[in-house]
């Protein structure tokens, strides 16, 4: 009797083995861009004009928004001085390195994963 339960144990592992091998793992979860602006933007940017202004402008509304033009905000040297509006391109240059798209600015954050700025970029477009 206990060679037959050793047995079917045995069988039982062997198809849960075969199964777990043709079973498609879950697809990845994409980035929630709310969380990582929560987590990583929320401290410095408020997403509503209501906020008190924080170190950095709000950014509700920012995709094709002029660079540096936020009523009541003071906007350094050489973004006050930038001469062009916020669009997905500019903004993943943005995230992935500020100084690199305009010298001297104050903001240090830098964001080295694409899909991570993607995320944040698409949540940024849905306060359009």
């Amino acid at each position: 009797m206990r060679a037959i339960v050793l047995g079917l144990c045995t069988a039982v592992m062997l198809v849960m083995r075969g199964a777990d091998a043709q079973m498609p793992l879950p697809a990845a979860k994409p980035p929630d861009g709310a969380a990582l602006f929560k987590q990583q933007c929320a401290v410095c940017h408020t997403t509503n004009l209501s906020e008190p202004m924080r170190q950095g402008p709000p950014l509700v509304k920012i995709v094709g928004r002029p660079a540096g033009r936020v009523e009541g905000f003071h906007y350094s040297d050489g973004l006050a001085r930038a001469d062009f509006a916020w669009d997905e391109a500019r903004l993943d240059a943005w995230l992935s390195n500020p100084q690199a798209v305009i010298p001297g600015v104050i903001m240090v954050y830098r964001q080295a994963k694409p899909e991570t700025r993607a995320a944040i970029i698409a949540f940024l477009k849905e306060l359009n």
